[in-house]
């Protein structure tokens, strides 16, 4: 069950922030944060067994990230990855004509530019603009207040909030394993077999948990700074990588 803490125009000196895991199965193969040969300016691991990605930046001015829906039904292992939404928004699709309907339930945040947006396929189509504000996803609606979901806004509020300048503190955020007593528990159980209905920011599983974390700043300038952490199957860290881009809009 992924989450992640979204800044959009939200600081007088950032214009992006995004602080998020990716939870997955510790078999499913994957290569870290990098640029891509086929596109250098796209930055983002990549999803071996799929080809797709999770999140990631272009230095086109864009960004996107998914997360799958808890609870959406109608799994088929014949649809596309949902991870190839990633990799076409990045390219510069337009998320407006992206075929969603066609993929497992998901959620999408892209941004383009000047632009953001919020895209769903469950419970119905979703297509809405996002105003510069702090946003929160997991694996239910977008600002749906899972206790996971509410802590990392909080996380990343507190850090708008003070310095503003030191990612560690962001990643130490997403390191937390401690559930917090509010917001209210995900009304549907998860598709994950091995995942408890309501978990914390980072999870902690020798088959399935938290494979990554990202911290993805950009300032009014363009200037950007995506790093993303690695864990193994018992939670160790198992490397980082950090890369300065230029978002240019």
């Amino acid at each position: 069950m992924c989450v992640l803490a979204l800044a959009w125009c939200a600081h007088p000196r950032w214009r992006l922030v995004v602080a998020g895991n990716r939870d997955e199965y510790h078999a499913r193969p994957a290569a870290p944060l990098t640029r891509w040969d086929e596109d250098p300016r796209l930055i983002a691991g990549r999803d071996l067994q799929s080809g797709g990605a999770w999140l990631g930046v272009s230095e086109a001015g864009r960004f996107a990230v998914v997360t799958n829906v808890r609870g959406g039904g109608d799994l088929r292992a014949d649809r596309p990855s949902r991870g190839a939404l990633v990799t076409a928004l990045l390219d510069g699709a337009d998320p407006g004509r992206l075929a969603t309907g066609d993929y497992n339930p998901v959620n999408l945040i892209a941004i383009d530019g000047d632009r953001a947006r919020f895209l769903s396929n469950r419970p119905s189509p979703i297509d809405m603009a996002l105003a510069p504000g702090l946003y929160g996803l997991s694996n239910g609606a977008l600002d749906e207040p899972w206790p996971k979901t509410l802590r990392l806004k909080s996380i990343l509020l507190d850090w708008l909030t003070g310095p503003a300048a030191d990612p560690a503190a962001l990643l130490a955020g997403l390191r937390e394993e401690d559930l917090p007593d509010v917001g209210v528990d995900p009304t549907a159980p998860s598709d994950v077999a091995l995942e408890p209905r309501h978990s914390p920011i980072f999870i902690r599983h020798p088959v399935y948990g938290t494979r990554c974390s990202t911290v993805v700043m950009v300032d009014r300038d363009g200037k950007g700074t995506i790093i993303e952490r690695r864990y193994a199957a018992d939670g160790a860290a198992a490397g980082d990588t950090e890369m300065a881009f230029d978002w240019l809009y």
